[in-house]
């Protein structure tokens, strides 16, 4: 099964897709140079890529960490940057009262890992019509992602992206079973590695989580060596000043070695 977003198309036999942007809508600003730095990275290489940023962190550590700028002002830079930068964008959503107004700018809505049991927010999502993105819940087994699938299909939508950002490891920690990007991909949808959530220490810092960030680029070549059909990585000019996730997102200026390094072994397991 294939999922559309605009002009291009994710899934087995098409080109790798990047799911790019920081954590969380720290300005208007930031955000919108960083998607325009984005794009001047991914478009000469003509790499599919959606721009991703949360307008509302609702899962945050402590009740002190900064969340975003909301739905409403999060929304209106999420257009602003479609508009002007030409690219389609993504964004959690965690209500089900959000979909409405949130599928009206988002290109993909994209359900958090702790909510992936949510029948009425993943239900609301998929009536939209818009492709979803369901991250794999740090709790679940791959093969547990089959009943979540299946609410999706319920309402008839079919575009459907599954997202592996790690499973929950004892405390503190996360671990990448690099099966379950192939056990998840034989439901027949794509599927999509979150390279930088996957580095993720929960709440390992006391009142923020921790991460390990230099594993993310081993974890990254892994992951597309297993064969995922994208990969989903938080990035920021300065991962150290982030409002958000600080420990886990990747610096812009490593993302071009990166995606070089993941393109090559792409180009090889593609291979018929």
């Amino acid at each position: 099964m294939l999922v559309k977003i605009k002009d291009f198309s994710i899934g087995r036999g098409h080109p790798l897709v990047f799911i790019a942007g920081p954590c969380v809508i720290e300005s208007h600003e930031g955000c919108l140079k960083l998607a325009e730095k984005l794009k001047m990275i991914f478009q000469p290489k003509k790499i599919p890529f959606v721009f991703k940023a949360s307008y509302d962190k609702a899962n945050r550590t402590s009740v002190h960490s900064y969340r975003g700028p909301g739905i409403k002002e999060g929304l209106k830079i999420l257009a602003d940057i479609k508009r002007q930068v030409g690219v389609p964008v993504l964004s959690d959503v965690h209500g089900a009262e959000d979909v409405p107004l949130a599928a009206e700018t988002l290109d993909i809505l994209q359900i958090p890992a702790f909510l992936c049991r949510q029948t009425d927010l993943i239900v609301a999502a998929a009536k939209t019509g818009k492709p979803v993105n369901m991250k794999k819940g740090q709790f679940l087994a791959p093969w547990d992602m089959k009943s979540v699938v299946e609410k999706i299909r319920s309402t008839g939508n079919e575009q459907i992206l599954l997202t592996e950002r790690g499973t929950s490891f004892g405390y503190n920690n996360l671990v990448s079973d690099m099966r379950s990007l192939v056990i998840m991909r034989e439901s027949g949808y794509p599927v999509i590695y979150d390279a930088t959530h996957s580095v993720q220490l929960p709440g390992g810092q006391g009142n923020v989580s921790g991460g390990e960030r230099k594993m993310i680029v081993p974890l990254a070549r892994a992951a597309i060596a297993a064969g995922c059909d994208g990969l989903f990585l938080e990035v920021h000019e300065t991962p150290e000043t982030a409002l958000s996730d600080a420990a886990t997102m990747l610096p812009l200026q490593d993302l071009s070695c990166l995606i070089e390094q993941v393109l090559e072994i792409h180009k090889v397991v593609s291979c018929k």
